[in-house]
């Protein structure tokens, strides 16, 4: 066993700035020729739009693949503000969701992924309503950071830049990368990026020209350029049609599991600026090898390696991979695009091989201070040695050996994680928000996909004359007894973090006072006391203290005690005996799609004394695609229960003064599309259904209420814009009077896919509009039918409840109360 000790300094250095190298995978030998082609090419494109999955991902593959394009998508945002078909996660939640699912599409279509700064703050109407959130110049400036990094030879945008054909972010984003096309080469343009990167000027921009609703048809006069893209490609065995199905499948929180397109099929490129062409949007674009000093004689090597590349043996292509190999690296190049082809080259000659290494760990998380046993375990399944294998981490001594023939190496490495460790945050999280943006001072961290402080080490090794060195993240590898071998990244965690019962504690008659705060130790549990920042010590008791020594938990159960009416945001906090304190509470992001994500965040609590008269009766509550509606319902002293398959007759739902139906669910419940009259026999027996909003499409039954409505696109996306009160409504009325004081601190949005059309027995009590805007009334409509209440709303209270919002939670208690 190697004991190893770690200078501090030496390790941020590691954690930081490492790009590690997840794991050697073997390919077959026409993927790894397949490679060798990219490797001659050298044409670049940048495609660029606002949310994860509005890349065109049938262009992106075929461009990829069939041109061998180096091919890199810039989504301006990480779709934060979407709403999640999966789970209940929302915000910086969701938007870590989708960053590892661009993540995952893109390692399926062969393109990379780039990201701003900018904030997803939900729907947007046009491009000036999403500039007065953004701050444009940082925008416009991670824009031209990412053309100047990637150095595209064109740019395609995915919309066009005419304001009100689609959402704000979409033509921001066409806006934004038409002016970044014109800075990007000029010096006056953000001088500071040049520390790092030279001026780059694309040859010419395009916009990907579409018609969702079917085939599109090119526009007299306008000079448009049509790639083939439903062809095959016999190396990888599937089509372009396929690798897209399959890249846009991957945008599982967003419901966009796709199936695959067959035969011949054109996507259209209408150049919007630029030098003009004559046969293809790459005329003029020089093959790169062949402007650098040597460049045709590594042309004329890879052209022969093709030539003869041994299909049935690949490892018998290692002799000229790595004369190739040695002649790049004679060129002495600082070209950023010489680099990327030299560690693809490098990926090549392991996959020839058929390397494996993986650097693993038996457990998934570890905190700083903590001794980690780990292995670094390589398999060279060749007859080619690989000579002089070392793996360093950090100052630790070298440990030598060879292999060769299917040997496999196993080094045991046991090391100590350095009490300044970072915590595993994704970088993006570290810093309090900018307004609309991330907070990143970093230059060299804009645009980065995902990155958090990861550990691992150095694998060096020689093959013939050559020397190779990459750095290896560490990863937990377990076997699941369904899935089979699992691994998931190795994350550092606090040594003591809190977990609390409930974000919403609500003071008011009926409604549980008290909140259980669990103090988790992962080495020992420490002598120390829990307080509250931001609140007195005489407005809340500790009721008990239980320690669970075999669970290494303190739980404190406290009660808050009444003092003024309003809203306000605590923080828990547990501090030791000498001094340290601890307020982070240690969040994870588990889908099988997707790696774990962990990150942290403050134990924050809404504390809310309100007068409001809430029953506290029973709750059915019918699930949908996802949230955090029926704990706040729980924690106002309602008694909630779910509603499953088997709860569907008039007897049993009768017990509950009110049936509230999840977000989204007539899109995802089939149990419940199914049994809809028996809900609409529950509500003429003198229930009260509550509808949360749904999308217009795909319904699972197109009949929602006891009259007729439709599911509408009308939404209102202005958190602050006016709202009128009908004042003769039953629901503004009582039991808690609703006054315009309850539309004030809103978050993200009012509402969207409101009703239209709706029969004449629904009353609509509010009317909402966003400025310079059309008001609709289609916000909540509801209606009795015999002796019962229906209620379908597109207010988004699935946003409001699970924020703390009082205003929404009074109107809901009213909705559950009439």
């Amino acid at each position: 066993m190697i004991k190893l000790k770690f200078h501090p300094f030496s390790w941020t250095i590691c954690v930081w700035f490492m790009s590690f190298s997840a794991f050697g995978q073997s390919l077959p030998s026409s993927q790894i020729y397949h490679s060798i082609l990219q490797l001659r090419e050298t044409k670049r494109v940048l495609y660029v739009a606002a949310h994860p999955d509005d890349e065109n991902t049938r262009l992106i593959a075929y461009l990829a693949n069939g041109e061998h394009a180096e091919v890199a998508y810039l989504s301006l945002t990480r779709g934060d503000g979407g709403q999640n078909l999966i789970g209940k996660e929302l915000g910086i939640e969701l938007g870590q969701i989708r960053t590892q699912e661009l993540l995952k599409a893109r390692q399926t279509d062969g393109g990379r992924q780039y990201f701003t700064r900018a904030l997803d703050f939900g729907y947007s109407k046009d491009p000036t309503e999403t500039l007065q959130n953004w701050e444009k110049e940082k925008v416009l400036a991670d824009v031209v950071w990412a053309i100047r990094k990637f150095q595209p030879d064109i740019i395609i945008t995915r919309f066009n830049t005419i304001p009100g054909v689609t959402h704000g972010h979409h033509t921001t984003s066409a806006i934004l990368a038409g002016e970044a096309f014109d800075l990007a080469g000029k010096t006056t343009a953000y001088p500071q990026q040049l520390s790092y990167v030279k001026p780059w000027q694309p040859k010419r921009i395009f916009f990907n020209a579409y018609n969702f609703r079917g085939e599109f048809e090119p526009e007299e006069g306008k000079k448009y350029h049509a790639f083939e893209v439903g062809g095959y490609d016999p190396l990888l065995g599937k089509t372009y049609h396929q690798i897209a199905a399959d890249s846009r499948t991957m945008h599982k929180s967003q419901g966009f599991g796709s199936t695959a397109g067959a035969g011949n099929a054109k996507d259209y490129i209408e150049q919007v600026g630029g030098e003009a062409y004559s046969n293809t949007p790459f005329d003029g674009v020089a093959n790169r090898w062949e402007q650098l000093p040597g460049g045709k004689a590594i042309l004329s090597q890879v052209d022969q390696l093709l030539k003869n590349f041994n299909f049935i043996q690949p490892d018998q292509n290692v002799p000229a991979l790595l004369s190739l190999r040695k002649a790049i690296l004679s060129l002495n190049s600082q070209e950023s695009w010489v680099k990327e082809k030299l560690e693809k080259l490098d990926q090549v000659i392991f996959n020839a091989l058929g390397l494996e290494y993986e650097y693993i760990a038996r457990k998934e998380v570890g905190f700083p201070g903590e001794k980690i046993k780990t292995e670094l375990v390589l398999t060279n399944p060749s007859k080619i040695e690989i000579g002089n294998v070392s793996f360093q981490v950090m100052e630790s001594s070298q440990v030598v050996k060879s292999a060769k023939e299917n040997l496999s190496i196993t080094l045991p490495i046991e090391f100590i994680i350095p009490e300044n460790s970072p915590f595993s945050q994704p970088y993006w999280l570290e810093n309090p928000l900018d307004g609309a943006l991330f907070s990143v001072s970093d230059q060299l961290r804009i645009g980065v996909p995902f990155s958090s402080q990861n550990i691992g080490g150095n694998l060096a090794f020689s093959i013939a004359d050559q020397q190779f060195k990459l750095p290896v993240q560490l990863f937990y590898k377990h076997n699941d007894q369904v899935d089979g071998e699992i691994k998931q990244p190795f994350t550092i965690v606090p040594e003591v973090d809190l977990t609390v019962s409930k974000e919403n504690v609500f003071l008011l008659s009926g409604a549980d006072p008290t909140v259980t705060v669990t103090v988790n130790f992962k080495n020992q549990i420490l002598d120390g006391n829990l307080d509250f920042e931001g609140l007195d010590s005489t407005q809340y008791r500790i009721l008990s203290i239980e320690d669970i020594a075999f669970q290494k938990k303190r739980v404190f159960k406290v009660a808050f005690l009444p003092k003024t009416n309003g809203k306000k945001v605590i923080t828990a906090r547990f501090t030791t005996s000498f001094g340290k304190s601890y307020t982070q509470v240690t969040k994870q992001i588990s889908y099988k799609h997707i790696p774990n994500l962990t990150y942290f965040s403050p134990a924050h609590i809404n504390l809310i004394q309100a007068d409001w008269k809430v029953s506290g009766e029973k709750i059915g509550y019918i699930p949908g695609a996802g949230d955090d509606v029926p704990g706040v319902l729980s924690a106002l002293g309602y008694k909630v229960t779910m509603i499953g398959a088997e709860d569907y007759s008039v007897d049993y739902l009768s017990q509950f003064k009110a049936i509230v139906v999840g977000i989204r669910a007539y899109n995802t419940n089939s149990e419940l599309a199914a049994n809809q009259q028996i809900l609409m026999g529950y509500v003429r027996a003198g229930g009260n259904l509550i509808v949360q909003y749904n999308t217009s499409s795909p319904l699972l039954t197109n009949q929602l209420g006891p009259y007729p409505f439709t599911i509408g696109r009308d939404r209102v996306t202005v958190q602050e814009s006016p709202v009128e009160i009908s004042s003769d409504s039953p629901i503004v009325k009582g039991p808690n009077q609703i006054n315009q004081e309850d539309f004030k601190g809103w978050v993200q949005e009012r509402g969207l896919y409101f009703a239209s059309n709706p029969d004449a027995h629904y009353q609509q009590p509010f009317t909402m509009q966003d400025p310079g805007e059309n008001p609709s009334q289609g916000a909540l409509i509801h209606a009795q039918i015999e002796r019962g209440n229906y209620v379908y709303t597109g207010i988004s209270f699935f946003r409001q409840l699970h924020s703390g919002v009082p205003g929404a939670i009074k109107l809901f208690v009213n909705l559950i109360e009439q």
